[in-house]
């Protein structure tokens, strides 16, 4: 029998779930399976080696389990590759039997107030990439110098893991696989005070008790909770009955209103019910124009008095993501996700033969890691299924030739272990366990090695 070739664009969690469930054994399934896995980046593992805080090393682990797919010899990486630009969608298309995309949802949702294009206001996302070492991202790219107060707007995971990054001693981060530049600007920084700032209430706060904790575990640092915050209508307890998790994080919050402050050199203020109402400063943010809110009757969100200015020179949004297309891949405007039925892909309201997604670029950006490797399990059991009609049809000239007449040399699984091991070596040579290598010359060079 024929193996069923399959294409997965995009190497982060979700695509590399894709390719572990296409080459797990399947009791009653024969069908030989290849599989090329496609990425922009010459690294594997997408927002599991750029998304992931460098101070949750156990998380990072997940990687060795997704290594051993990249290990399996039915699985191919094919890194440093453009899809859309390097080779086509249609030229996937017709040279495999099946297309699962997975390349996620990378852009941030903007907050829509004015000032909010000055310089210093930017994306927690890009501040996130920045400590990551992602390539797209630069050691000089964040410029910290003259910041004594940050401002996170939104009070998900994300936004609590970059304002434990601005909050937590560099020592504490000289142990993990961040960039020695990006370490230097830290370690100059002046930062004292970071505001978080969560339009609704600590009932409806996305962080996890176990992010929460942490920030309250930070040497040298105050965090600050206002107690009238945390008063909890009809309707929040009505809420906190259906999700009983979130009274740990409540338990949380109401202890630290009531520590005393210890004159720690770095503060964190958690506030909600409040949100930005303008950027200001003259030629960038200098601060934000901080709205209070509350519900009205109709259950919608509204002002609550006029804005209050609070002094910063830093402001990072983190109000959600959101997909952005790719040329050739059909992208639904108003949920900016490639529409489909049960993981197979709609073009036109029909579902489009060979084609299938997985992840955020599916779903929208909900979810954890664990969401991603049942939606690829779904979404595979629907590919096999439909096995037999794909293998039937003639596939046309190999993508990976294409790249090669182009001049496209892709980075194997051979040239991101060496990337690997070198990432290794220098974090061996300062006494750590890792550093990333986080330039685009580099890592090609160090691949090619």
């Amino acid at each position: 029998m024929s193996a069923l070739r399959v294409a997965v664009v995009g190497a982060g969690p979700a695509g590399m779930y894709v390719a572990d469930a296409l080459v797990l054994p399947r009791e009653g399934s024969a069908v030989p399976v290849q599989v090329d896995v496609y990425d922009r980046l010459p690294t594997p593992f997408g927002l599991l080696r750029y998304g992931v805080a460098p101070d949750h090393p156990k998380m990072k682990m997940l990687t060795r389990a997704l290594q051993r797919t990249l290990d399996d010899p039915r699985v191919r990486f094919l890194g440093g590759v453009q899809v859309g630009t390097d080779v086509t969608v249609d030229e996937l298309r017709a040279g495999y039997h099946a297309v699962a995309y997975s390349f996620g949802a990378s852009t941030d949702r903007r907050l829509g107030v004015p000032g909010e294009d000055l310089p210093g206001s930017r994306s927690a996302t890009s501040f996130v990439t920045w400590y990551s070492g992602h390539p797209d991202a630069p050691a000089d790219d964040v410029d910290l110098s003259g910041v004594r107060t940050a401002v996170v707007v939104g009070v998900g995971n994300v936004a609590v893991d970059v304002a434990r990054v601005l909050s937590r001693p560099v020592a504490d981060l000289r142990v993990t696989d961040v960039p020695e530049p990006v370490l230097d600007r830290l370690a100059a920084s002046a930062v004292a005070d970071v505001h978080v700032l969560g339009r609704r209430g600590p009932v409806q706060a996305k962080f996890t008790v176990k992010e929460l904790r942490e920030l309250g575990e930070l040497e040298g640092v105050d965090v600050v909770v206002d107690p009238a915050d945390l008063v909890l209508s009809a309707a929040d307890e009505a809420e906190l009955a259906e999700h009983p998790a979130v009274g740990r994080n409540l338990e949380l919050l109401r202890e630290w209103s009531q520590r005393p402050l210890t004159g720690a050199p770095r503060r964190l203020h958690l506030h909600f019910w409040s949100r930005p109402a303008a950027l200001e400063g003259d030629g960038r943010v200098e601060r934000v124009l901080v709205e209070r809110t509350r519900l009205d009757g109709d259950g919608r969100l509204v002002a609550a008095g006029a804005p209050s200015p609070l002094p910063a020179e830093l402001v990072l949004r983190s109000v959600g993501y959101r997909g952005t297309g790719l040329d050739g891949v059909p992208l639904d405007p108003a949920t900016c996700t490639v529409p489909a039925r049960d993981g197979r892909v709609l073009r036109d309201g029909a579902v489009s033969p060979g084609e299938y997604v997985a992840g955020w670029i599916g779903r929208g950006p909900v979810g954890v890691l664990g969401t991603n490797r049942s939606d690829a399990e779904g979404v595979v059991e629907g590919l096999l299924a439909d096995a037999p009609a794909l293998l039937a049809r003639p596939l046309g000239p190999d993508p990976v030739a294409l790249l090669a007449q182009r001049g496209v040399t892709p980075v194997d699984a051979e040239g991101w272990g060496r990337i690997d091991a070198g990432e290794v070596a220098r974090g061996q040579a300062l006494g750590r366990a890792r550093t990333k290598i986080a330039t685009w010359d580099d890592l090609l060079a160090t691949a090619r090695s």
